[in-house]
């Protein structure tokens, strides 16, 4: 089935005018397969030292694709098995690009990509202990674990070694706001780390969203506008910050002005029911009724999609309905 194939790609070429090249890549084809196969075999009984070096060159000459497939599979796994990080990386492009799709090679990615952030995280450890990296990474392992208290502490001692590191009082205001059960300052003491953050990276479109929200739900809405759209303009792919500037403009009854970051809103998070119901508000109150109807449309199909079964009207909709 292999010579066949080799054979019908031989004539392919040559009805093209290269003969000669087609038959090169036929030699070589034909030769390397049993090696590669042979290399798949090694691998397989963990010969992996002995199989790595003809795996790592029939990524190159190989074609067929069930061979080629195996090929990486094995490629990866003894890759992984000898600490070969770049060679582990190398077979697993391949394997994305031309598989990309295949669940075993998506669950091999899942498991190879992990070990190698462990490794990496582990020598970060043996060789880099007191760094304020390995502070930082640390600190991340220790917010996601919800051990607020702890990651605070580590992103200190970050600090403490590299006192305008960018993103670090992003990251200690963002855990302010994350913490259960917050104190009475928190929203106070969540925006001078931004501030701190901005003062240090004044492109950090995210600080920017998080005093604008700070400031929405103070109704402070000027100052809720005046953040919204830096973060806007930072990041034109942050639709919550287009939301968050249309939404400030809709309760200072700015409604016309307010159309503009909506629509963009939409568009950038098609799928938010929030920016569909805030434009179809703001249609509706700037005398476009028609379309504000359509969003409204859109709105409540959303809503009726995501809603379980056997369960009460949203509320919104409910209460708000399609204001006149």
């Amino acid at each position: 089935m292999l010579r066949l194939g080799l054979a019908v790609g031989g004539i392919l070429i040559f009805i093209t005018g290269s003969v000669c090249l087609a038959q090169t890549k036929q030699h070589v084809a034909s030769a390397t397969s049993p090696d590669v196969q042979h290399a798949i075999k090694l691998a397989e009984t963990g010969h992996c030292a002995e199989a790595l070096p003809s795996l790592k060159k029939g990524l190159a000459q190989v074609s067929d694709k069930e061979l080629r497939r195996n090929l990486g599979l094995s490629g990866v796994r003894c890759a992984m098995s000898q600490n070969q990080q770049d060679n582990a990386l190398l077979f697993l492009q391949m394997l994305s690009r031309d598989f990309p799709h295949d669940p075993d090679v998506l669950y091999l990615a899942v498991h190879a990509y992990s070990d190698l952030s462990t490794r990496a995280s582990q020598e970060l450890a043996q060789y880099a202990r007191t760094s304020y990296q390995a502070h930082e990474l640390n600190a991340e392992a220790l917010e996601i674990g919800g051990k607020w208290d702890e990651a605070a502490k580590e992103y200190r001692a970050v600090l403490q070694q590299n006192p305008r590191l960018p993103g670090i009082h992003f990251r200690l205001g963002r855990l302010l706001l994350s913490k259960p059960n917050p104190g009475p300052t928190v929203a106070e003491d969540a925006k001078k780390e931004m501030e701190q953050e901005i003062e240090i990276d004044p492109s950090n479109a995210g600080a920017e969203y998080v005093l604008g929200e700070l400031a929405r739900q103070a109704g402070q809405w000027p100052e809720a506008v005046e953040h919204f759209s830096r973060a806007a303009k930072l990041d034109a792919g942050f639709g919550d910050a287009f939301l968050g500037l249309g939404s400030s403009l809709m309760s200072q009854k700015k409604f016309p002005e307010a159309i503009a970051p909506l629509e963009t809103a939409v568009k950038l998070e098609p799928a938010n029911p929030s920016a569909h119901y805030s434009l179809a508000v703001a249609y509706t109150r700037a005398g476009r009724k028609e379309e504000g109807e359509k969003e409204f449309a859109i709105h409540r199909q959303m809503v009726q999609k995501n809603q379980p079964a056997g369960a009460p009207a949203d509320s919104e909709q409910q209460s708000q309905g399609s204001p006149q």
